[in-house]
């Protein structure tokens, strides 16, 4: 009998001695999940292995991840034209376009423009946009061919990858003299995976209302637009 209480006692004693490794292993449990705040995701540690008793039998399964980090990411350049009958000149849509230092007063988000350098057929400018929630300085280099062309290639910006816009002036409606045909196109990419999520917003806030604010503008300097017949107004959009 005695010997039954003795090993009673040794079979208690054993499982108590396992109890600090039980909480250990509740611990680990818990902290096998972290969360990274620069990036808002939850992810796991990988599973750990601990030795298990028969009087405490412990089954760890690791949480999924939400996102996994080692796919690859491609950040896909995004296009924009628009083509439409303006009812302003070739000259004067040219001029307004090619006044990239007034750009703050009425292109959307712009909220600094300042022209550094001025050549024949050249200019570079400072440029600070801001769209909720990121501001962003960037210098740009302007092709000038009057009163054809205006060419605008992003050089040193940290949320671009890429950025270029072109704005073409062609002859607008026989016998409308004070009209032209207006071909706009913007291409950009963004340097990370973060700021690439930014893009519906800078489709939507910057690059879709372009050349209604340019039209706008030419409203504002030269006074109302040539009216056109229904007939010969149209507008084409393209995006991929």
């Amino acid at each position: 009998m005695a010997r039954s209480v003795q090993g009673l006692r040794r079979a208690i004693a054993e499982c108590v001695s396992d109890l600090p490794a039980t909480a250990n292993r509740e611990r680990s449990t818990r902290n096998a999940v972290r969360h990274l705040s620069s990036c808002g995701l939850l992810m796991t540690r990988a599973p750990i292995l601990l030795p298990v008793s028969p009087c405490n039998p412990v089954l760890i399964t690791p949480a999924r991840s939400f996102l996994n980090l080692a796919a690859p990411f491609i950040n896909k350049r995004k296009e924009y034209s628009e083509r439409r009958i303006i009812g302003y000149s070739m000259l004067e849509m040219y001029d307004v376009v090619a006044g990239v230092e007034d750009y703050k007063h009425f292109v959307p988000w712009c909220k600094k423009s300042q022209v550094v350098l001025r050549r024949s057929g050249y200019c570079k400018a400072h440029l600070e946009v801001g769209f909720s929630p990121v501001m962003e300085k960037y210098t740009s280099l302007v092709t000038l061919v009057r009163p054809h062309l205006v060419k605008a290639s992003c050089t040193d910006g940290r949320l671009f990858n890429h950025l270029e816009t072109v704005w073409r002036f062609s002859p607008g409606i026989p016998g409308y003299p004070r009209t032209c045909t207006l071909d706009f196109s913007i291409s950009f990419e963004f340097r990370s995976l973060l700021h690439s999520q930014l893009a519906t917003v800078f489709f939507d806030e910057v690059v879709k209302q372009m050349v209604a604010a340019f039209e706008r503008r030419a409203g504002k300097v030269y006074g109302p637009e040539t009216r056109i017949p229904q007939e010969f107004m149209f507008h084409e959009v393209h995006h991929t």
